[in-house]
């Protein structure tokens, strides 16, 4: 019995899990200024991205057409312009990285 309640309850988070939007997403960094516009990695975008940032916009997600607001910022400095996998969660449009690393 003890071990029906174990396997009820991993099966249990883990579609909890699920539920909540866990995932990885590969796309390119931009920001909120510019948004879809740095659907494609290049040189141009990260110069883009930088100046952006530094000017105060925020760092985002451009992936399958969709841009997703990023948090923690700090994880996406040194990424703008760059292909990227990000995983984490997502809820309502914002991914809460917990890695992210270049793809090329």
């Amino acid at each position: 019995m003890k071990k029906c309640v174990v396997l009820a309850s991993t099966l249990l988070a883990f579609w909890s899990l699920a539920l909540a939007g866990e995932g990885a997403w590969t796309g390119v960094v931009s920001d909120d200024h510019c948004n879809a516009k740095h659907s494609a990695a290049s040189d141009a975008a990260a110069q883009c991205v930088a100046k952006c940032v530094s000017g105060g916009a925020k760092y985002v997600l451009v992936s399958g057409g969709k841009v997703y607001q990023l948090e923690p910022q700090d994880k996406f400095a040194g990424l703008g312009g760059k292909a990227v996998k990000v995983t984490g969660m997502e809820d309502g449009g914002t991914i809460a990285a917990a890695s992210a690393e270049p793809t090329q």
